[in-house]
């Protein structure tokens, strides 16, 4: 007899989540007048990863779909260098409003592997 109470989740994601996760976070400046920002990373995938931002943070306010920054890449083993990597804003996204209140996903693409100039 099939048990009526099982319930098959369904990924609805494009790409499956990376397992070995090569960076621990991300630093990056939205304007040469302000300090960079720092940003543990928290969602990953093939092509991208995402970072945590709550609502009324001038990252928020400074960035949009689309803008490729020079962001600085931090790996997780700790002798390792860091990368400076082109990287594109993919979406803004309102993350689990009813876990994670005023918190937005910032989905993050570093382009083909370029090297930023920014050093």
């Amino acid at each position: 007899m099939k048990n009526r109470h099982t319930v098959k989740v369904v990924d609805r994601r494009s790409e499956p989540r990376l397992i070995a996760k090569r960076y621990m976070s991300v630093e990056f400046s939205v304007s040469d007048s302000e300090p960079p920002y720092l940003f543990k990373i928290e969602n990953f995938s093939f092509s991208g990863m995402g970072i945590l931002v709550k609502e009324g943070s001038g990252v928020l306010e400074n960035i949009k779909v689309g803008d490729v920054l020079d962001m600085k890449y931090y790996p997780q083993e700790s002798p390792a260098q860091p990368e400076y990597l082109k990287t594109e804003i993919r979406h803004i996204t309102r993350y689990d409003p009813l876990k994670y209140k005023g918190i937005y996903l910032v989905g993050l693409s570093v382009l083909d592997k370029q090297i930023s100039d920014k050093r």
